[in-house]
């Protein structure tokens, strides 16, 4: 059981999952960093976002004789912040990645000959001997 436990962590997919959580917490907060530091002061020349989490509640009374609070306001903040960060990872990191990626494969699909087959030993002895009967038979200067 040891043994078959050791197998599994040890194996590449483990390790390469642990180190995309890591990269990835790294990562959130650069994207939390970008989105609070330029997304949100921009949206905020336009509205407050803030204000749709007290704004849009709908509070009706329940049955045990309380209220219940249902906080579409928060629900929409958090849509909009979702897309601020959507837009902030897709325009500074995917959409870059995804352009050098492009730049990439064109350039090695032009220094790349074209696909056609090497030719066979024999193919290259018989014009190897080709040649070499075109050499004699010219004339000597």
């Amino acid at each position: 059981m040891i043994k078959g436990f050791k197998e599994f962590i040890l194996r590449g997919n483990v390790i390469d999952l642990a180190v995309a959580v890591v990269i990835g917490a790294a990562f959130t907060a650069i994207v939390t960093v970008l989105v609070e530091s330029l997304i949100n002061p921009l949206i905020s020349l336009f509205f407050r976002a803030d204000s749709l989490q007290e704004a849009l509640q709908l509070t009706v009374p329940s049955l045990m004789g309380g209220e219940a609070t249902f906080a579409f306001g928060a629900i929409i903040a958090a849509v909009i912040n979702f897309l601020a960060v959507a837009l902030v990872v897709y325009f500074v990191f995917v959409h870059p990645m995804n352009r050098l990626k492009e730049r990439q494969a064109a350039r090695l699909a032009s220094d790349e000959p074209d696909d056609e087959p090497l030719p066979t030993e024999t193919e290259l002895l018989v014009e190897i001997r080709d040649l070499l009967k075109k050499q004699g038979e010219s004339p000597k200067v």
